[in-house]
């Protein structure tokens, strides 16, 4: 039987770079150690000033090809999940497409999603693939959330990187179907789904579309009410918010994944969350009790690169075998909308990744 799975992943990641020694420099009142220790991030790659999403996109895609692990002629449809595109429209999947030089055929549209668009997004291309629409799909995350940050905004910039991703799912034989061990572990499923539109105003870009447009006045940054200094046109993160929620949601969204595996006689060998920053996953790994080494963290020189964490950890966990051919893991993303998602996914045999280093 034929299912999709996850075949291979690439990411890029921009050549600028933001230390602590220079966030620094700019809040005194911290220590490079502080940061460390509290973010667990020490650098976070910086998109260049004229580097978009697409851009990023465009490279990451690129690197999956000149790799071999994917060929753009045999790309039947094209999801891009940014919450940063070039233009309101026409769409960004659709220049992508032409950047790539990928055929005329190819669908193409965006997702506009950003801590859960990895989980939401394999959800639709699963849904593409097994419908019979297509069977290979390229799903590519990209972001430049700082793009929207305002460099004296204390709870924003020293969590957020800039980094983009590519994944090639495909339509195949499960190839350890026949295998007593594999036999109840799915390829990628079951999901769950969440949102919670009352938190939207805890992670939001106020002004720039059609509810506020920009002004003059929604340009002028100002101290906030948490202290944080930004205008309305840059991104607001409530980090206190942002949190609650996480441990409220995902201890017991991992709960019934695990009862389900237990159900179903199947192991879960790794648990890959949204890289959100070190404070809140340790603090999830222990209210979900999970095995230290069965848990990634890869936030240190990668930051919060949202809707590309979760594959940018993948590619770091397969270094270390973690994820590996046959290995299932639960992947989870939070955040921004607010939404959650999360899914179980069994690697391949001829899985492979790009090495980021």
């Amino acid at each position: 039987m034929k299912v999709a799975q996850i075949r291979s992943v690439a990411a890029y990641l921009p050549a600028g770079r933001l230390d602590n020694k220079t966030l620094v420099e700019v809040f005194p009142k911290w220590t490079e150690s502080k940061i460390e220790r509290k973010l667990g991030i020490v650098e976070r790659p910086i998109a260049g000033a004229d580097e978009t999403a697409l851009d990023m996109g465009v490279a990451a895609a690129n690197r999956l090809f000149d790799a071999g692990l994917a060929r753009r002629d045999e790309i039947d449809f094209l999801v891009f999940c940014t919450q940063s595109p070039d233009y309101f429209l026409p769409t960004s999947a659709c220049i992508m497409q032409d950047r790539l030089q990928l055929r005329k055929e190819c669908g193409a549209f965006d997702i506009n999603l950003g801590c859960s668009g990895y989980v939401y997004g394999l959800g639709v291309c699963k849904g593409i693939l097994e419908s019979g629409q297509a069977s290979k799909v390229l799903f590519v995350t990209a972001e430049t959330y700082t793009k929207y940050i305002n460099e004296l905004d204390s709870a924003s910039r020293p969590i957020f990187g800039d980094g983009a991703a590519a994944t090639l799912l495909e339509l195949a034989e499960d190839d350890y179907s026949a295998n007593d061990v594999f036999a109840n572990a799915p390829t990628i499923g079951p999901f769950e789904y969440g949102a919670d539109g009352s938190g939207a105003h805890m992670l939001i870009v106020e002004a720039g579309a059609s509810r506020t447009p920009s002004t003059p006045e929604t340009a002028t940054p100002r101290y906030d009410h948490l202290g944080n200094y930004r205008s309305r046109d840059q991104l607001f993160m409530h980090g206190p918010g942002v949190f609650t929620f996480s441990i409220d949601v995902v201890p017991p969204l991992v709960k019934r994944f695990e009862q389900l595996a237990a159900a179903h006689n199947f192991s879960i060998d790794a648990y890959v969350f949204h890289q959100a920053n070190k404070f809140m996953l340790d603090r999830l790994r222990d209210l979900c009790e999970i095995a230290p080494e069965k848990y990634f963290n890869s936030v240190e020189t990668r930051a919060n690169t949202v809707s590309s964490t979760i594959p940018i950890a993948l590619i770091d966990a397969s270094r270390s075998g973690l994820v590996r051919p046959g290995a299932t893991a639960l992947l989870c993303g939070f955040g921004v909308g607010l939404s959650w998602g999360a899914c179980l996914a069994r690697f391949p045999s001829n899985f492979a990744v790009c090495p980021l280093d």
